[in-house]
């Protein structure tokens, strides 16, 4: 069977690749205006997500921030405190993306962090990364490439700036013949 659910990496970056302050903050990130998202979340069904993210999104409330979307929180022998609004999963994100890809539904959304992304990238299972750059120098922070992944060629799909300064791009990894 012919997947037909793509894995999409939407995030931000500061200019020098930190995708959030060492700890884990995110204070510095433009929210002025919605940057291409309302259109991307619309398309969105599952998003997945690592156990530190999770873990910040639960400092912002006890609250789900993505209602009607399926979440999953991938988690090495940690399960988390039960949440009626996620699934804590801890099979490798190879063998749950190979199964849910298959499945008839929306893009699925990885959200971050920084390891699963690695992960993701490291068995070449991202088909699309939306990144958006903030003009911004942290100078330290959690890095969203951590170096570790295979070289990888993408096509830019589409580019925009903005005029806050803030430029996202969309690659998409190629389609074998």
């Amino acid at each position: 069977m012919e997947s037909t659910r793509k894995v999409s990496l939407f995030i931000s970056t500061s200019l020098d690749g930190y995708i959030a302050r060492e700890d884990g903050s995110i204070d510095w990130l433009f929210d002025d205006q919605d940057y291409g998202y309302e259109a991307f979340y619309d398309d969105v069904d599952t998003v997945i997500m690592g156990r530190h993210t999770w873990e910040q999104l639960q400092k912002l409330g006890d609250f789900y921030p993505y209602q009607g979307k399926e979440g999953v929180v991938f988690s090495r022998g940690h399960s988390g405190k039960p949440n009626s609004n996620v699934t804590f999963a801890t099979e490798p994100i190879e063998t749950w993306l190979a199964r849910a890809k298959q499945e008839d539904k929306g893009t699925i959304w990885l959200m971050g962090g920084a390891k699963l992304v690695d992960e993701c990238l490291q068995a070449n299972l991202v088909d699309e990364i939306i990144l958006s750059v903030h003009p911004i120098l942290l100078g330290q922070g959690i890095p969203l490439f951590r170096g570790r992944h295979p070289e990888m060629t993408l096509e830019l799909v589409s580019h925009r700036a903005y005029h806050t300064g803030l430029v996202q791009l969309v690659y998409r990894r190629p389609v074998k013949a």
